[in-house]
């Protein structure tokens, strides 16, 4: 049974949530949450590491009670710990805290004064009125924690794409260990690298089905087998997660992945195209008069039905199927266009890296340049540098560009936009900057026009570089506050501003409509990790696909350019 990255995360913050509840000691309780994001942005699985007699403390911000409480998840899968706070406070309160405007201190307080500890007493509470009535709440709040319960509700449960990913690489690597599979590939939403999927569809070819299902639903992570066939099987995972394999023959394998990777809207277009031309398309081929046509290949279907070939990041039938019609198809970006990173945090501030590290990280992964944003000094809670402490970074790197010779350290910082569209730091340090990532972390409340007037002010600032992380929403935990994205985007055309695509998995902001919307405006975009360690570079890939899906080429993304192609686009007009 392997413990994944992400599930160490979940019960370390788990623990943290419940310890906030609690009022336990605020260090603690950030040592886990620390813990947490270390680990889940690792990109190498800890259970390996364990598994290998590797020394857990030797990560940057685990010390030896961590290392040993991980080492006990991996072996056992459980934590004791957790499990010991779980006696003391119902872990059901922790839900809560998924809602907006609730935080340990209101979750404690609804449960001691209102004897809330589930969402549906929250609910209940909160039409009838009771919930306004307590110290510190009110009805603008009561009424924002019902908005909040609706959004959870209409959302539903869902696996974010990176924690999916570490599920479906290693289910996919075990099934291609079994003798007799030729080919694998997981398919749905996740193959279209949506931001989030609600289950798994797997496809493979192999000449042995019996054999296969058996060695499917005997998988470690299986925790319920849903039903099992010689063709078709379905399990549930000890994550949740609901995986459906299919077995299909080599001669279906191409029209298979073309309906099971969808969308649905997609599919109706191609299967509307397949019989205008006389043909009829379903998971098993392309066929003329029941004699078989195509289907080995994807790209033989699409030839089949007058298209060129659609990647599956583009497949939501918003006009891609026109486009592969006409050949107007966006040559789309990839990895080997990426040739630096435009956002990264150092232990200056809340990161858990070096300068020298970070640096030569982003150099041992191909890249020509990385600039260090650490946060100003707005963002207490993350140590935000102040004027003196910025310029002292700034030597640091000179110094340290003066050694390199293989990657350049481009002066960056994270500034924020203050609620009256004020930058943090002043013009005077600013100017001595390569970029600067601007974003909004506080103030999240104000209405669409005084945030999006609050922002546009920032542009205005000829110091503003890059808008960062532009709805700042949280994927799963927080809806993106309001805000005019068309008219920001027309503002930074005509400022020469960039948008930001944060590849942090919690964010992927831009979101898929303002991705296209940009590059349809003429607004470049940065396709950066947010890396708060080293092994947060690697969220590039995912910046990447979602790029992809926002139709985006290399041209549209100013972190493909060479440094001196690079520094003329920083470079306001």
């Amino acid at each position: 049974m392997t413990v994944h990255n992400a599930e160490i995360a979940r019960q370390f913050n788990l623990l943290a949530d419940l310890l906030e509840i609690e009022d336990a000691n605020p260090f603690r309780v950030r040592a886990y949450r620390n813990a947490a994001r270390i680990v889940e942005g690792m990109a190498h699985s800890v259970a390996e590491m364990v598994e290998r007699g590797e020394d857990l403390s030797e990560i940057y911000g685990i010390g030896e009670d961590l290392a040993r409480k991980i080492e006990e998840l991996v072996k056992t899968g459980e934590l004791s710990a957790l499990q010991d706070e779980e006696k003391r406070v119902p872990v059901q309160l922790t839900e809560l805290m998924r809602i907006d405007q609730l935080g340990p201190r209101r979750v404690k307080q609804l449960y001691r004064e209102l004897g809330i500890k589930t969402l549906a007493d929250l609910s209940r509470a909160a039409k009838a009125g009771k919930v306004q009535e307590l110290e510190g709440f009110g009805e603008k709040t009561e009424a924002k924690i019902l908005a909040g319960l609706e959004q959870l509700t209409s959302s539903g449960r869902r696996t974010k794409l990176s924690e999916a990913t570490e599920i479906a690489e290693s289910l996919a690597d075990y099934l291609r260990g079994l003798e007799g599979i030729s080919k694998v590939t997981v398919a749905g939403s996740y193959r279209r690298r949506k931001e989030t999927v609600g289950d798994l569809d797997l496809l493979a070819v192999t000449e042995d089905g019996a054999q296969v299902m058996n060695r499917f639903v005997d998988y470690p992570e299986v925790e319920e087998v849903v039903s099992k066939g010689t063709t078709r099987s379905t399990v549930r995972l000890r994550t949740g997660l609901q995986v459906d394999l299919r077995l299909v023959p080599g001669r279906s394998y191409g029209a298979a992945l073309c309906y099971f990777t969808g969308s649905k809207a997609h599919n109706v277009e191609i299967r509307t195209r397949a019989a205008q031309r006389g043909l009829k398309l379903n998971e098993y081929g392309l066929f003329k008069d029941n004699e078989y046509v195509a289907g080995r290949t994807e790209k033989s279907v699409y030839e089949q039905v007058g298209l060129a070939y659609i990647e599956p990041e583009l497949r939501e039938n918003t006009g891609e199927v026109e486009a592969a019609e006409a050949g107007q198809l966006p040559e789309l970006v990839t990895m080997d266009d990426i040739r630096g990173d435009l956002h990264a945090h150092t232990n200056a501030t809340d990161g858990h890296a070096t300068l020298r590290e970070m640096a030569r990280a982003a150099a041992d992964r191909g890249y020509e340049y990385l600039a260090i944003t650490d946060h100003s000094k707005r963002v207490t809670m993350a140590r935000g540098l102040d004027e003196k402490r910025l310029r002292k970074q700034l030597e640091s790197i000179d110094a340290l560009n003066d050694e390199l010779r293989d990657i350049t350290l481009l002066k960056g910082c994270e500034v924020d936009i203050l609620e009256d569209g004020q930058l943090d730091l002043p013009d005077s340090v600013l100017e001595e900057l390569d970029l600067t990532v601007c974003s909004v972390h506080y103030h999240r409340e104000l209405s669409r026009k005084k945030q999006t007037e609050r922002i546009i002010r920032a542009m205005d600032d000829p110091c503003f570089t890059i808008l960062g992380h532009p709805t700042g929403r949280l994927i799963n935990e927080r809806e993106p506050y309001e805000v005019d994205m068309e008219a920001l985007m027309e503002e930074a055309a005509e400022r020469g501003c960039h948008m930001e695509l944060n590849a942090q998995p919690s964010r992927f902001d831009l979101i898929d409509a303002h991705r296209r919307m940009a590059r349809d405006m003429g607004v470049k975009v940065a396709i950066c990790t947010d890396a708060h360690s080293t092994d947060n570079l690697d969220y590039m890939r995912f910046g990447v696909e979602q790029a992809r899906r926002g139709w985006l080429t290399a041209d549209d993304i100013i972190n493909t350019r060479r440094l001196p192609a690079l520094r003329k686009l920083l470079r306001r007009a």
